[in-house]
């Protein structure tokens, strides 16, 4: 079973003209059509900004360094010899 949450949200009018004529073109008309839309498009930008957060908390990481313990090799032949 799925919960419908509401909100109620007010935005310039010649965004909801482009964003309604854009549902329409992509989804066409229908009951539900502009809800799906919405949701999509939260979905997006919800995602977008999880990944921007995360993505900048790894370059953080990366700037602070990682401590590799005592093992100090300085060339690839180094890693490698028998």
């Amino acid at each position: 079973m799925f919960y419908m949450g509401t909100i109620t949200v007010n935005v310039r009018d010649e965004i909801e003209k482009q964003f309604r004529e854009t549902v329409k073109q992509k989804k066409g008309e229908g009951k539900g059509k502009l809800g799906e839309a919405i949701s999509e498009a939260m979905r997006i930008w919800t995602e977008e900004k999880r990944q921007k957060s995360i993505a900048e908390e790894m370059l953080a990481l990366m700037e602070k360094g990682f401590d590799m313990g005592k093992i100090q090799i300085k060339t690839r032949e180094e890693l490698y010899e028998r």
